[in-house]
């Protein structure tokens, strides 16, 4: 199988809709598209349905919203749909889709239900967390179309309920995502377990390297697909970043879903954690809210996403494991409470509103602490966004009134002319106004008083000019690495030594031993030479400008030494200097010499006598050996031993035998004349 050929890369034209009638479309298809409002494709749609891609594996990346779901459902005709009508049931799936995770799976099974309902086509559903029987007997009844999971795949794959060796076509959707979650393996035993000539079709967001090699594994003359649609299809989106404190990061989310009311949004969050921990808060102040995370059941799951399609709640708190495929129709809102890691993930999330020419907000909560990596995310995903403050408590209560008054029961002719009459009668206008607003604002969560904080600027900070210091003087502090010098420690001493502004100090360099500091000219005489900044820092006033580049010379080394310690603590106490030698030591061969000759002639002068007939003054004879019979005649006249022996074994260490008086351990016998009978040790325990 070969690489994606580099010649055969089409680039898309722009996020633009086609005429259906300017393509070859099957007749059921276009009928389901008719039935569904299409009147035109998007570019990716276009681009899988022109010639050159007819037929051929193609390797498309395209953003999430594009319709990439439609485009491989058309280019998936060509292998299921004959020639001439009917359908006839399949023994072996003809296409399989892969999609990451449960929600795309079974998002992509839906699209492809109603796109194929009018040809006939059955579609079978393998994900985790479903009944495995219900998919195995779905299998059996001949899919032609089997979407589902890696592992569940490969699970009824190796167990022989999900034949593949029929399989025409292969679809990859989200590659690049199921990489990063670790299907690699999988991926690739699907693959192997389909005919070698079968269509693959990878869609993804990006193409990294693993794409390209997964390419070159399992595709053949790959045509190269990049569609353009996303910077339209971005382009529907508003994008605020907000900078708050971070005790108001959930004040500042609160009062982003009460300021722009939307009917769906969904908030992003890095942990599972943080998902449970502000759906708690959420549910506290009256919210209409879900979660959405792995931690969830399939059942759970697709509750949560119900009650969002059908209203009962709306707003949807979410890992990035619904970053990818969730399709909430008529998403308004996206805040991002947590920051994406990488641009793609914030094209991702911010990709679930925007769509089908709709328009979207983007929201990124940014504290100071994450202000630069907030910049640098924008400008790596090529976006541009707007920065300022949260909505205030006042601003979203000037948004509730205008909506009320803007509200079409307000203008429309109303059928209740009896009753208003009557309620005007009896309670006056002025009251029943009054009771109007307190229903509109009742079951609304009250917005949050944040604190003031400055809104950064948008951008990147421009660079700081360097200013020319003038004439200035240099001095040496006697501190350096060495002492854990550091300028930010160093300034304000000098500042506070000198009486001196901040301005008036110029460079600050720290070498090993000793610091240089450069003070202005007109400063410089507040600073006397050899001033003791403080107990252990002293300051000194050199000619000239030092050589920085260069070590420190020793006259400036030689200040630490004179100098105390910086604190008291850490100070040393000297070592004793030995005494200077009066005449000069031999060296170091003439002493191993005549020490040498010294030894030669102490024994020259020693007298050897026999081993034979030692005198018994100057030799001791070597002790012998006893016997049984010595060390009984002996008895205990030996010395008592320092410690007590181990149960079982003597004095050296070494354990009794036998059962004879000469196998015991002796005690030590007492000083006193005549001595004591030894007493026999106690019999070991059984």
């Amino acid at each position: 199988m070969g690489e994606a050929d580099a010649s055969h890369r089409v680039q898309a034209t722009p996020f633009l809709a086609k005429n259906m009638t300017d393509f070859d479309i099957a007749a059921p298809l276009a009928a389901a598209l008719a039935a569904k409002g299409y009147s035109a494709l998007t570019s990716v749609q276009a681009a899988i349905l022109t010639p050159e891609a007819k037929g051929r594996d193609l390797l498309v990346s395209a953003q999430t919203g594009s319709g990439k779901t439609v485009a491989f459902g058309l280019a998936l005709s060509d292998q299921i749909l004959p020639d001439q009508p009917p359908l006839l049931p399949a023994e072996q799936p003809l296409a399989l889709v892969i999609a990451p995770t449960r929600e795309l799976a079974l998002q992509v099974a839906r699209e492809l239900d109603w796109l194929y309902a009018e040809a006939g086509a059955r579609i079978a559903t393998c994900v985790g967390g479903m009944d495995y029987r219900t998919e195995r007997r779905a299998l059996e009844r001949g899919p032609h179309i089997v979407v589902g999971t890696p592992g569940r795949l490969r699970d009824h794959t190796e167990r022989g309920s999900l034949d593949l060796s029929g399989l025409r076509v292969a679809v990859l959707d989200e590659a690049d995502e199921m990489l990063d979650l670790g299907f690699r393996e999988d991926l690739e035993f699907l693959l192997q377990s389909a005919p070698e000539g079968r269509r693959t079709l990878m869609f993804s967001a990006t193409v990294p390297p693993e794409i390209e090699a997964l390419a070159k594994d399992f595709q053949r003359d790959a045509l190269r697909l990049s569609v353009m649609g996303e910077a339209r299809q971005h382009g529907d989106i508003e994008y605020r970043a907000l900078s708050v404190l971070p005790r108001d990061r959930e004040n500042a989310i609160f009062n982003l879903l009460r300021f722009y009311e939307a009917q769906r949004a969904i908030i992003f969050c890095k942990t599972r954690a943080n998902v449970n921990h502000l759906l708690a808060r959420m549910g506290n102040r009256g919210f209409r809210v879900v979660a959405l995370s792995g931690e969830l059941s399939q059942q759970e799951r697709t509750h949560a996403l119900q009650s969002l399609r059908d209203g009962r709640a709306r707003v949807c708190i979410a890992t990035d494991v619904a970053a990818r495929g969730i399709d909430l129709p008529g998403l308004e809102l996206v805040i991002h409470a947590d920051l994406p890691t990488n641009p793609e993930t914030l094209l991702h999330r911010s990709g679930r509103t925007g769509r089908a020419g709709a328009k979207g907000v983007s929201a990124l909560i940014v504290t100071s602490a994450d202000y630069k990596r907030a910049q640098r995310l924008l400008q790596r995903a090529k976006l541009t966004a707007e920065w300022g403050k949260p909505p205030s408590a006042d601003d979203v209560l000037a948004r509730d009134d205008a909506r009320m008054l803007a509200h079409p029961s307000l203008t429309e002719p109303a059928e209740e002319t009896t009753l208003a009459a009557e309620l005007l009668r009896q309670f006056g206008p002025d009251r029943v106004a009054q009771a109007f607003i307190r229903l509109w604002r009742d079951g609304r969560p009250a917005p949050e008083e944040l604190a003031e904080t400055a809104a950064p600027a948008p951008g990147p900070a421009a660079p700081r000019e360097r200013r020319e210091f003038g004439a200035a003087v240099w001095f040496t502090l006697s501190v350096g690495h060495t002492g854990r010098a550091e300028a930010r420690w160093l300034l304000p001493k000098l500042c506070e030594a000198g009486g001196i502004n901040r301005d008036a100090i110029g460079a600050i360099r720290v070498r090993q031993d000793v610091t240089f500091v450069q003070i202005a000219a007109d400063s410089a005489p507040r600073f006397t030479d050899g001033q003791e900044i403080e107990p252990g820092l002293r300051l000194n006033r050199i000619e000239g400008e030092p050589d920085l580049d260069r070590p420190a010379p020793r006259q400036y080394e030689a200040q630490r030494s004179e100098a105390r310690p910086r604190d008291d603590h850490r100070a040393r106490p000297e070592r004793p200097k030995k005494p200077a030698a009066t005449e000069p030591a031999p060296r170091k061969a003439e002493r191993r010499e005549a020490r040498a000759a010294a030894i030669a002639e102490v024994l020259a002068d020693t007298p050897r006598e026999s081993p034979a007939e030692p005198a018994p003054s100057e030799a001791k004879p070597r002790k012998a050996r006893w016997s049984a019979a010595d060390r009984k005649s002996r008895g205990a006249a030996t010395d008592k031993p320092r410690g007590k022996p181990a149960h079982g074994k003597t004095a050296h260490g070494k354990g009794t035998q036998g059962k004879g008086a000469e196998a015991r351990p002796r005690r030590a016998v007492s000083a006193k004349p005549g001595g004591v009978k030894p007493r026999a040790p106690k019999s070991p325990r059984r």
